[in-house]
């Protein structure tokens, strides 16, 4: 529950500090005099987005502070999937800059907004009085039948099969786009991959052809070079193999007389050796080059096959070319597969789809299980209300296709005339009976959804007299288990038993405080005669406190 609300720098609102009352707490004050303030400072304290400044002095920060007392409320769980610190009494903080820069607080330990937003909805139920107009969402009235029925593990199971569903919808029809395209191409791309792979592309078949091409086309200037070589080597008259041969022997002769001549000897050995190796590889290099017309007339056939290749295909290298190959086989292979593809995604669709049918089924019987206890307690409200003749039905269809919720459409019939029949609430139900209708639903939702603290900001709007006490009196009773604070202009709702707060403007700054018994008698009074207090007022005022 709510213990304390701290308010510094927000709109209208210098400083102000409140001790709330664990059970019923009245809030009332004359028009403008700031009380939706109060709800705004907290509703972003809650997680609301800052829609505009929320500073009063641009060179001060706005801080909106709160306890809460959170002991037997389940938020265990909650307090550990978040890394935040599980005490019974948490501070939840925000504070907001000049330049509109927010943040939020749970204890000492920072949160994101979506955090404090989600953990705002387990502790806060604020029910403003443009909320009555909330019966016209479909989704408002599904919501309530899942609250009373405890449907949550249910939805989120039908969420995440609706979510894998939509998922492997759109997957089939990008696939089935994709083959109708592909399928348009599909002769040209069976052409270009036959064409490719006769064509019996290697790797590096470019570079290694263009290399034995140039080595062909140079074989006489080659052959020139190598014959010189072999003349140089092993002529025998002037051939260097035969002229340091004879020195090497020359040298090895001289043996001790000169000894340094034989280690010259042996190198002279080595040097000649291999001039014999390379004079052999020499000849073996002619032998090979054979210039031949057909054999550079393939070669270069080769090369202009590739070359033209590559110029049809645009592509920028040899490499390109066969990755340009692999990728014309991939499309043909998925064509070529995409029936079969495309008939294992269906099942898996069907599938999925036969799941979420199951799953809509069972929120759709857990939905109308409930219906009858929605119906009775409304009724039964309305009759305490006031409005003995009133009929209301809660009307579920299903829907063919899935939404967000399920395959239900529901609607709310209300009647307050014996004679007229059943229509739509949000067409047929006046102010003062949305009002009604409103407070039963949200007295139901409270005990059912066990929320530590509901504010009602002017829940009695179009109600007036004895239907005004019945009101005050429901909401009283609610106060017995939950915490209520309530924002109202009846006195006979603000009468009720309780603590008593005034809102009120004083140097164009909002204020609250809490009024004694006296002073809520005068409170009470000015609400039933205007601004001059009478003692007739006076009179009724402490009738109405008891």
């Amino acid at each position: 529950m709510l213990k304390s609300l701290t308010i510094e720098n927000y709109a209208l609102i210098d400083s102000l500090h409140v001790e709330w009352n664990e059970h019923l707490n009245i809030i009332t004050g004359e028009t403008g005099a700031g009380k939706s303030i109060l709800l705004g400072a907290l509703g972003l304290l809650l997680g609301a987005k800052n829609e505009g400044a929320a500073t009063k002095d641009i060179s001060k920060n706005c801080v909106i502070e709160a306890q809460f007392g959170i002991e037997g409320y389940g938020l265990e769980s909650f307090f550990e999937e978040n890394d935040l610190d599980y005490e019974q009494e948490i501070t939840i903080r925000r504070i907001i800059t000049p330049a509109g820069k927010s943040r939020s607080f749970v204890g000492d330990i920072p949160v994101q907004l979506t955090t404090l937003k989600e953990l705002g909805s387990h502790l806060v139920d604020i029910h403003s009085q443009h909320q009555n107009l909330i019966l016209s969402s479909e989704e408002f009235r599904i919501s309530t039948l899942d609250s009373i029925a405890q449907n949550g593990s249910i939805l989120e199971e039908y969420t995440t099969l609706l979510s894998k569903l939509s998922k492997l919808r759109a997957e089939y029809r990008k696939m089935a786009q994709d083959m109708e395209s592909a399928r348009k191409d599909e002769e040209w791309l069976r052409y270009t991959v036959e064409e490719l792979r006769a064509a019996k592309l290697k790797e590096n078949e470019q570079s290694e052809t263009e290399q034995k091409l140039a080595i062909l086309e140079s074989a006489d200037n080659i052959n020139e070079a190598l014959t010189a070589l072999r003349n140089s080597l092993d002529d025998e008259e002037l051939g260097a193999i035969i002229a340091l041969s004879r020195s090497e022997r020359e040298l090895s002769s001289l043996g001790e007389r000169y000894p340094e001549g034989r280690s010259i000897a042996q190198r002279l050995k080595s040097v000649v050796a291999e001039l014999k190796d390379i004079s052999a590889t020499a000849a073996d290099e002619v032998e090979k080059l054979d210039a031949d017309p057909e054999t550079l007339q393939k070669l270069s056939d080769r090369l202009n096959t590739i070359y033209s290749l590559e110029l049809k295909h645009r592509a920028e290298s040899y490499d390109d070319l066969l990755m340009k190959f692999k990728g014309f086989e991939t499309r043909l292979a998925t064509i070529d597969n995409s029936d079969t593809a495309l008939k294992e995604l269906k099942t898996r669709i069907d599938g999925v789809e036969a799941e979420c049918h199951t799953a809509a089924e069972r929120l759709h019987n857990s939905r109308k299980a409930v219906c009858t206890v929605l119906e009775r307690h409304i009724i039964d409200t309305l009759n305490q209300l006031g409005m003995a003749d009133a009929k209301f039905i809660v009307e579920i269809t299903k829907t063919e296709e899935f939404t967000e919720l399920g395959t239900d459409s529901v609607a709310y019939l209300f009647t307050a005339n014996p004679t007229t029949k059943p229509a739509a609430v949000e067409r047929i139900a006046s102010g003062g009976e949305l009002s009604r209708i409103m407070l039963a639903i949200k007295s139901l939702l409270a005990r059912r959804m066990q929320l530590p603290t509901v504010i009602f900001d002017e829940i009695d709007t179009g109600v007036s007299g004895r239907i005004a006490d019945a009101m005050g009196s429901i909401i009283a009773s609610l106060a017995e288990d939950l915490q209520i604070i309530d924002i109202t202009h009846l006195p006979q709702v603000a009468s009720k038993s309780g603590a008593h707060f005034v809102v009120y403007k004083e140097e164009g700054r909002t204020n609250i405080r809490p009024l004694t018994k006296s002073e809520r008698v005068d409170e009470i009074a000015k609400m039933l005669s205007g601004s001059e207090i009478t003692d007739a007022a006076r009179k009724q005022a402490k009738i109405l406190l008891g």
